[in-house]
């Protein structure tokens, strides 16, 4: 009997590829005479088409931004297959990202390159604080890619494009207002002064945001509004000596001040915190007839400190310098070889006036070797990438192997098997009490199926996978230390379609998966079975509507001390969106965002934001 089911689980996903392509079709008839050209590198690290690509890829366009009307990026990151956000009350609180299941700890995110994840104790990233005046693009690559970025893409790459120089000069000034005294306003220029291209922005939204608390469920938390404070800006100034060869710097920097509640304080307690984001990068890039080199050196940091009247004051300062030397030569017949070297420093440094917090100070090397080849293979194309990462004293090899073979002209299915790792942040390793030396990295496995249909500006791809992942990192209340004692797996399919219908352009995505935890088969905490978004973007004249619709199945969560299990309900939320261009010049926006006011959590206890209300005017002056 446990053959016959093993036998049937291996022919699901060959059943689920031949339904797929039988649907796919009868897409033509949607086909369009417009060509989806975008163009990507984070699949492979080099420059290919969004069709081309082996690793489920998506792309937020800057034209998508703008239109989204989105405040943030977490906000826009849940349009996304795949991605799921939580979020402990309004803009500026603790937000994560699970992608494909995994948490923001098994996720990479990337900036300019640079990774972003903290080594503090809490391994996360401060998505909440990006804005998203000075991001140009985001790229999305789901899946085990360890082979081509090192640790901790278990559950993909997000990396995120700020904006830079362009040939025309080009500038702009926007405001916008909003429920609770919500003011943004963020202005931008960009040109070119004879070979060197200048880009530069400043953006400031401010907020006195609403309770989040729920005091029906976490009653010792102080219900006052949570308001938040954020400064962002970035620079890019790259100068060409000639077509092979250029050479630039790039800086970004946010500050960010946010009130926040404390469930496991009292009523008058109040609590805020304070957070620098910055980074800077020198870059190279040359090319020698088929060889192309890029050579980097960057430092990322995040330094936050919070202030609890009821308790501490604390703070950290996470960092990491990285030189990286990546290489690309092209062997002819569309086959390209790369291989690269990346040195890191990465530092974590605490503080706090409480007597029950001894702070610490920790730093290691980690070093990487990679390569990768990609090119055509028989009908199809086929990739290959290897690496090996020693993070300290921790070392990990890990691979990829995808290819992609055309069923038909606009047809294609993908396959890929891949391995990942996540080595622990120094926090987990080192922090006094709590922190365990012995610590492992969390390893991975995944393969995958897909199929792709592309034709005209219609573009859709459903990809199945099947991801194991052991020696988790958890906190294990009996040792009272950090643990490899988790193993979990995920399974489960991811739709992403673009395209348009008439003047409409249409997006969708989907995902239905199983992520549960393979020791105790529950489902994993805040994670839900299916995530829909939907979206349709329709002009008329000089108007344009637009309406996007978020839905979350249910999510076991649990609250601890005293423990509390229970279940975040589904919700489905709807934002609309409006503008009309005024002049050639002059812009007006409008958004309403939970035009029903869902109410509804994505964290036990807080709630999110009701219907709210905003307008604003972007005016673009003819230079």
């Amino acid at each position: 009997m446990k053959n016959l089911k093993s036998s049937r689980r291996g022919r699901a996903p060959v059943r689920f590829c031949a339904s797929v392509v039988a649907v796919f079709a009868a897409f033509p008839a949607l086909a369009q005479t417009a060509t989806l050209n975008e163009v990507v590198v984070t699949a492979s690290r080099n420059e290919q088409l969004l069709g081309s690509t082996l690793p489920h890829t998506s792309v937020i366009s800057r034209q998508d931004i703008e239109r989204s009307q989105a405040s943030d990026l977490v906000t826009l990151l849940q349009r996304e297959a795949g991605l799921q956000r939580t979020q402990n009350g309004g803009m500026g609180t603790v937000s994560s990202v699970f992608m494909r299941g995994a948490p923001s700890l098994q996720t990479l995110v990337l900036i300019d390159g640079v990774p972003q994840n903290k080594q503090d104790a809490s391994g996360a990233i401060s998505l909440e604080h990006l804005m998203l005046d000075n991001i140009e693009r985001v790229e999305i690559v789901r899946g085990n890619v360890s082979a081509i970025y090192g640790s901790g893409a278990i559950g993909g790459v997000i990396q995120i494009f700020t904006r830079t120089g362009s040939k025309e000069p080009a500038a702009n000034v926007s405001l916008e207002v909003g429920p609770r005294a919500t003011r943004k306003i963020s202005g931008s220029v960009s040109t070119s002064l004879g070979d060197t291209s200048i880009s530069a922005g400043l953006a400031r939204v401010t907020t006195d945001g609403f309770s989040a608390i729920d005091i029906t469920q976490l009653p010792g938390a102080n219900p006052d509004a949570d308001g938040y404070r954020n400064t962002s800006s970035n620079l890019s100034v790259v100068h060409r000596l000639s077509a092979a060869h250029k050479f630039g710097v790039r800086l970004m920097q946010a500050d960010a001040d946010t009130a926040y509640d404390n469930a496991f304080g009292a009523p008058v307690d109040l609590q805020t915190s304070t957070t620098r984001l910055s980074q800077a990068a020198l870059f190279t890039d040359n090319t020698w007839d088929n060889w192309r080199s890029r050579l980097s050196l960057s430092e990322q940091s995040d330094k936050s400190t919070t202030h609890d009247s009821g308790s501490s004051n604390d703070g950290f300062t996470t960092r990491a310098t990285v030189l990286s030397w990546v290489n690309t030569v092209s062997l002819g017949g569309d086959w390209l070889i790369s291989a690269g070297l990346e040195q890191q420093r990465q530092h974590v440094d605490t503080s706090s006036d409480s007597v029950w917090v001894t702070p610490y100070r920790q730093e290691r090397a980690a070093t990487a070797v990679f390569a990768g080849l990609e090119g055509a293979l028989g009908k199809g194309n086929v990739q290959l990438n290897v690496r090996h990462d020693k993070v300290g004293d921790l070392s990990q090899s890990t691979g990829f192997l995808g290819y992609g073979y055309p069923v038909t002209e606009h047809i294609k299915l993908t396959a890929s098997t891949s391995s990942a790792f996540n080595a622990p942040p120094l926090g987990y390793l080192f922090a006094p009490g709590y922190g365990n030396p012995l610590l492992k990295p969390e390893r991975a496995r995944s393969h995958e199926l897909g199929v792709q249909y592309e034709q005209g500006s219609q573009w859709l791809r459903v990809t199945y996978f099947d991801t194991h992942i052991q020696d988790q990192l958890n906190y294990d209340t009996n040792t009272w230390k950090f643990e490899n004692i988790g193993r979990t797996r995920n399974s489960g399919l991811e739709l992403s379609y673009r395209g348009s219908v008439g003047d409409s352009d249409l997006r969708a995505s989907l995902t239905v998966q199983d992520p549960v935890d393979e020791i105790t088969s529950q489902r994993l905490s805040r994670r839900a079975a299916t995530l829909l978004s939907l979206g349709i973007s329709h002009p008329l004249g000089p108007w344009r509507l637009g309406a996007d619709l978020q839905y979350s199945g249910s999510r076991p969560d649990a609250y601890s001390y005293p423990t509390v299990n229970t279940t975040l309900d589904a919700y489905s939320v709807l934002d609309l969106s409006l503008s009309y261009k005024m002049s050639p010049t002059v812009q007006f926006k409008a958004k309403l965002d939970n035009v029903t006011d869902q109410k509804y959590q994505t964290v036990y206890g807080y709630n999110q934001q009701p219907r709210s209300l905003y307008m604003g005017v972007t005016w673009t002056p003819k230079l």
